[in-house]
């Protein structure tokens, strides 16, 4: 059970929340600030002072003042107005961990929700009822409003849902009654608090990171696999080398490939070859690899910190008594944290396939063209380095960064807004097809240890060769490479490919 306080949740649990569907629970002290902050709404909407989002309405409409007996109807109102959203729907483990997110913000205390709608939202998570939530419609200002509307409008028993791992789309209603839960009847600021922050473009741009730091991992490997095939030099990889240029990414970079080449005969054969220096993509790898790992260090901070923050407008101050405006709702951290980690991905990538073209290319390699020992009849890996080379255009493509636009929405209230959706949402792209151009790397790579036998390559990179072995067969007769480089991408989607290396991988 992880629970849920505002103050504490780790992007680790979350990744439980969503994946291995770990239930959550409000913590103790945050139901205590909860109801704190929910004394102050009741006794603030039972006024006649003006307090937006209580008595109002919203955006540009902030002027209208709403009648006591409305205050219900407008926090339902605002639900299914700002469900507005289009296009495909957002992955289950995206929803989850964009409820489990929504929660751990409300359980801050700053929201002004009542304890039983809160209770009602976890308890939807826990017995997986997951809204069918649209992926675009948000531009990550006044938070992610469409998103997280259609969330909301579930709870209402409104929307549309799945249940469990049940793919059937049944009415927000049919599901909560399935799960035994009862609609919530919103009472005032209740919409607007279930709405009003960045939980749908973190809760992606979390996952992205978490396999993007997974990534980095492999693209370590797959680099110590190519190094050896293509009889590269261990020596740029010397600690003395990059403590003199001491940043960390580099440095633990540096520290797996050469703790990876340890022990190669692959490695030893070529002594004194006469090659004075390798090639950028082999002899700078910690240097391109460790920049992404910074990267991943930067939006790791930022993103830690958005999962623990209040992001509601307006915020309620229960000790002052008081209802605050400002803007936290505005993605701008989320948006720059999720453009790096399409930038440091795509790093990784084009990096990699520059090692895999090296290794189809006979003239750079020395080995059997496109990896086949009846090339001319065969074609070998040929196509594989081309649809490397496709992705990683495709990935230059979507690095331009989301957040360098903007756009004015609600009729110009919101003139300046941080595109973090879009962000998000191109982090999550830009991991799946960089997964595939690394497996295009350690595809090819172990097809080369293969053709150097009788020498053999270090006993982690062996361990790491006789997994993809494992489910991938050496190749002797042409035959379809995609189903190879998908295996070898859920391998390493889920860490199973680095696990099986022998050696720490860091």
């Amino acid at each position: 059970m992880i629970p849920l306080d505002g103050e504490t949740l780790t992007l680790e649990q979350l990744a439980l929340i969503a994946d291995a569907r770990e239930a959550a629970a409000l913590a103790a002290p945050a139901a205590e600030a909860v109801d704190d902050a929910r004394a102050v709404v009741d006794r603030l909407a039972a006024g006649d002072a003006a307090v937006y989002g209580v008595n109002t309405g919203f955006g540009s409409l902030a002027e209208v003042s709403i009648p006591r007996s409305e205050l219900g109807a407008l926090q339902r109102n605002l639900l299914r107005s700002h469900a507005a959203g289009v296009g495909e729907p957002l992955s289950t483990r995206s929803v989850r961990a964009m409820m489990a997110l929504r929660a751990n913000v409300l359980a801050k205390g700053y929201s002004g929700i009542r304890r039983a709608t809160l209770e009602t939202l976890i308890a939807a998570l826990n017995a997986g009822v997951h809204p069918v939530v649209p992926s675009r419609g948000s531009v990550g200002a006044s938070g992610d409003l469409a998103p997280l509307a259609h969330l909301a409008l579930v709870l209402i028993g409104e929307g549309c849902a799945t249940l469990g791992d049940d793919p059937a789309v049944v009415s927000g209603r049919e599901a909560l009654e399935r799960a035994h839960l009862a609609p919530v009847d919103l009472e005032a600021k209740e919409g607007l608090a279930l709405i009003n922050g960045t939980q749908a473009s973190t809760a992606i741009a979390a996952l992205a990171l978490l396999g993007a730091e997974r990534l980095a991992r492999a693209a370590d490997i797959a680099a110590a696999l190519s190094i050896d095939s293509l009889r590269g030099s261990r020596h740029p990889f010397e600690a003395r080398l990059h403590d003199a240029r001491p940043h960390p990414g580099q440095r633990t970079s540096a520290g797996n490939l050469f703790r990876l080449l340890h022990g190669s005969a692959i490695n030893k054969s070529h002594e004194g070859c006469g090659r004075v220096q390798d090639a950028y993509s082999l002899r700078c790898a910690p240097q391109v690899h460790g920049a992404a790992r910074d990267a991943f260090a930067y939006v790791r901070r930022t993103l830690e910190i958005e999962s623990n923050a209040a992001t509601d407008n307006p915020m309620v101050f229960a000790r002052s008594g008081e209802i605050v405006s400002g803007g936290n709702f505005h993605g701008a951290p989320v948006a720059l944290a999720a453009d790096m980690t399409v930038i440091a991905i795509q790093q990784l990538a084009t990096i990699s396939e520059r090692r895999a073209d090296r290794l189809v290319n006979p003239a750079l390699s020395g080995l059997e063209p496109f990896l086949t020992r009846d090339s001319g009849l065969q074609s070998g890996y040929m196509i594989a380095q081309v649809s490397a080379a496709a992705l990683v255009s495709e990935l230059k493509t979507i690095a331009h960064p989301s957040s360098v636009d903007t756009i004015p929405t609600s009729a110009n209230r919101e003139d300046h807004v941080s595109m973090s959706m879009a962000a998000a949402l191109r982090a999550e792209r830009a991991l799946h097809l960089a997964t595939r151009v690394i497996a295009i790397e350690i595809l090819l790579a172990s097809q080369a240890i293969d053709l150097l036998a009788p020498l053999t390559t270090s006993a982690p990179l062996g361990s790491a060769h006789a997994f993809v072995r494992s489910g991938v067969p050496t190749l002797t007769v042409d035959r379809p490479p995609a189903p190879d480089i998908e295996w070898i991408s859920r391998a390493i989607s889920d860490g199973a490919f680095e696990r099986a290396c022998s050696a720490e991988v860091k």
